[in-house]
């Protein structure tokens, strides 16, 4: 039985610790992706006010056997395992987001954003 492998962009992001807590993102989702491609990472400018610190943000494109809503449990795990918490003041340790499925778009909002819309073209 061959296992179908889905097609999917994930955005990697952090305003805390940031190029540290991308590499182990990064670390992450190679062992979890197939055929794992990443962006250059670039800095962006906090979109709420609740936090200053400026954001490191990078999108992956990869591969995976894992159903959509089995993978998006295991971003959230991998968030949680690289010290991302809910009551962080705006802090963002770590934010995993399944931007796409198979061609099935997540998180539209996020397409607008310059940073996708620059990083997109390197995948």
């Amino acid at each position: 039985m061959t296992h179908k492998e889905h097609h999917v962009i994930i955005s990697l992001a952090s305003n805390y610790n940031q190029e540290t807590a991308l590499a182990g993102a990064r670390e992450q989702l190679t062992q979890l992706l197939t055929e794992v491609h990443f962006t250059s990472a670039i800095w962006t400018e906090p979109i709420s006010s609740i936090c200053k610190e400026s954001y490191l943000n990078q999108l992956c494109k990869g591969t995976t056997a894992l159903g959509c809503g089995l993978l998006g449990e295991v971003l959230k795990e991998t968030e949680r395992r690289l010290g991302r918490t809910h009551n962080e003041n705006g802090i963002v340790v770590l934010d995993l987001d399944l931007l796409e499925y198979d061609g099935e778009r997540f998180h539209l909002r996020d397409w607008d954003r310059n940073y996708v819309k620059d990083l997109i073209n390197e995948l």
